[in-house]
């Protein structure tokens, strides 16, 4: 018969296999899955603290109270009080979102669901400013699944998904769906959030608009982010290296750009004619490339 201490070992080592089992699986996720796992997160902390999430998380509609607290208008797309809210954002972000790292990179992804849920948030806190009055704080990932989704809808309409019991669907109508369910609820009296996930489709269709046109609308917010990851880098000591860098990047740049071109060819090939139009060759570039 095992003791007590026995037993406390065997419990902590569990905890921590667990601990480090979560850990690897996020190390490992991609772009998409990490977005997910943060949202996961979040939710739990939220229903075991809910005055907490809900004051400091979440984003008022009251102007003055932003001010107070700017973070929110990032953090509150993360924060969900209902299991079908997050599920459904979940749900929908895990599979348009991987569709969507097919055709974009994974800093485009990053870029657009910050820059749609900021936006998102802004079209909240205006709407809210010019009625002059307030309702309940902004919470969850809307805006910013709206942005993706419709944002790759702009780029690949034709592009068919096959769901169960209902069979083939185009990209288009699925993404319209989504947003008409946000403009039903613009009847209601809390119709803040729908103007909230409307404000992100709106941004998601010009962002693939300009994408198009060689225009990163959301590269801001990577510009961000990397002045703060290359804070934490060691600078450079040696000119050879500067030189033998620069180099290797102009290389990977031009390569880049060349698939990047062929990619857009045959997206803009399946926009007119549909997937099956493409040649057996182009059908495995493609796959080759979403890989």
């Amino acid at each position: 018969m095992l003791g007590t201490g026995n037993r406390t070992n065997l419990n902590d080592g569990t905890k921590l296999n667990i601990l480090n089992d979560i850990k690897q699986a996020y190390q490992n996720a991609n772009a998409v899955e990490k977005i997910i796992y943060i949202n996961v997160l979040l939710f739990l902390i939220t229903f075991i603290f809910n005055s907490f999430a809900l004051e400091w998380l979440a984003l008022p509609s009251n102007l003055n109270d932003f001010l107070h607290k700017p973070w929110t208008i990032i953090t509150y797309a993360f924060v969900h009080e209902r299991l079908f809210h997050i599920l459904s954002n979940l749900l929908v972000l895990f599979y348009i979102g991987n569709l969507f790292l097919d055709f974009f990179t994974k800093k485009q992804f990053l870029n657009l669901y910050f820059s749609g849920a900021i936006f998102g948030g802004l079209v909240f806190l205006l709407n809210y400013y010019l009625s002059n009055k307030y309702g309940s704080p902004l919470g969850g990932a809307s805006a910013a699944v709206t942005a993706i989704f419709v944002a790759i809808a702009t780029k690949i309409p034709r592009y068919a998904l096959q769901l169960r019991f209902i069979g083939s669907v185009e990209l288009w109508v699925l993404a319209a769906i989504w947003v008409v369910l946000s403009i039903l609820q613009l009847t209601t009296e809390e119709n803040g959030a729908a103007l909230a996930h409307l404000g992100g489709a709106v941004f998601g269709y010009i962002y693939a608009l300009q994408l198009n046109k060689g225009n990163d609308i959301g590269k801001w917010f990577e510009g961000i982010t990397d002045y703060f990851v290359n804070l934490t880098k060691p600078k450079s000591k040696s000119n050879l290296k500067t030189v033998y860098k620069s180099k290797t990047k102009s290389n990977s740049d031009t390569v880049e750009k060349s698939r990047q071109r062929k990619i857009d060819d045959i997206l803009d090939k399946i926009s007119k004619s549909g997937y099956d139009s493409l040649t057996k060759e182009e059908k495995d570039f493609l796959f080759r490339a979403g890989k």
